[in-house]
């Protein structure tokens, strides 16, 4: 497995320069989300990290050598605010409704979901890329219709919103007052405080038989028995938390970061790296719950991948982070912190 890979390609469908739109297809006028007022609070919460000296990268043998995962590199970064969990379906339908605002999946027509979740009628003359058949373009679908025409979020307030382009994300940033994590702030709040580790809890993916994470379980793409509970998205805060307090930083859906792609991560220490000035994808991390090491063993806090800044896709979300202000930086921060 060492050495396979290539970002974006099995992970994250990129859309291409001119996408084919799909067949039409009448669409049903969507639900409304039921917003949970008394639930939103954990959606918005966001932990105070130090910063300071970290390993990032890995060198596994289990890793993907040409997504660019190691050398490991010693970075440090500037303490700084994230969220505690990915943006939920309910806080993104209170910036829709504040703004007003059409996502890319809207404006182009179309976002990618996978066949299995599709009734036949969708399946059928569906585009799919060649190299990961098992996605479908489907007309329609979009961060409140996940599943295309017919569905909706009853349900799935507090799962991760989907379907959301890097253009999105940053879109509900600038709303928000916050900003995307870099890749470094995201790997090392993911990390929640372990070195090395292969996952934000351990080196052990189920330890003494525990699910830690909301992945593909079974034989990808034919059989998902949703072990740990689910076979699409998890609520933001399912499972239990890093040493951080950061939820499902393994798993669920994948995460934008700032950073455009690169595999050359120049040599030294390094001081709150921003990745290269340009480029033609943006990174993600996480992994999904469509993750299966069979495949795709990008579930691990090092693993990463990229995507086109307008692609999206039902395994694709975000979360927000925020730098702290100079009077903010004298402040006791420890892990765990809320602000």
């Amino acid at each position: 497995m060492a050495g396979d890979g290539g970002h974006g390609r099995c992970c994250a469908p990129a859309r291409t320069p001119e996408p084919r739109r799909p067949a039409a297809v009448a669409a049903p006028a969507a639900d409304p989300v039921h917003l949970q007022p008394d639930r939103l609070l954990l959606s918005r919460q966001m932990i105070a990290l130090p910063g300071g000296l970290f390993q990032m990268g890995t060198d596994d043998r289990l890793g993907y050598r040409s997504d660019g995962e190691g050398p490991v590199r010693e970075v440090r970064l500037a303490p700084f605010l994230i969220d505690a969990c990915a943006v939920s379906n309910a806080r993104f339908a209170e910036f829709v409704a504040a703004t007003g605002y059409r996502t890319e999946a809207e404006e182009i027509g179309w976002s990618y979901v996978f066949s299995g979740f599709l009734p036949a009628a969708l399946r059928r003359g569906a585009q799919r890329p060649e190299r990961t058949p098992w996605w479908c373009g489907v007309e329609g679908a979009r961060w409140d219709r996940p599943e295309g025409p017919g569905s909706d979020l009853q349900g799935r307030a507090q799962h991760p919103v989907v379907h959301i382009s890097w253009n999105d994300a940053l879109a509900f940033c600038r709303w928000s007052g916050t900003r995307l994590p870099t890749e470094a702030e995201w790997e090392y709040a993911a990390r929640g405080g372990l070195q090395q580790a292969r996952y934000p809890w351990g080196d052990d993916l189920d330890p003494d038989g525990e699910y830690r994470c909301n992945i593909w379980r079974g034989s990808f793409p034919a059989r998902n028995t949703a072990a740990d509970g689910y076979r699409g998205t998890a609520p933001v805060n399912a499972f239990a938390p890093n040493g951080f307090g950061l939820y499902n930083t393994c798993g669920n859906v994948w995460e934008w970061c700032a950073d455009w792609w690169s595999t050359d991560h120049g040599s030294g220490p390094l001081d709150d790296p921003t990745g290269p000035i340009t480029g033609d994808a943006k990174v993600i991390r996480g992994g999904s719950h469509m993750c299966h090491d069979s495949y795709c063993f990008r579930y691990r806090v090092a693993a990463r991948s990229a995507n086109t800044p307008d692609s999206s896709a039902g395994h694709t979300g975000f979360r927000c982070a925020r730098s702290l202000p100079a009077p903010e930086t004298s402040m006791t921060l420890r892990s765990g912190k809320t602000a």
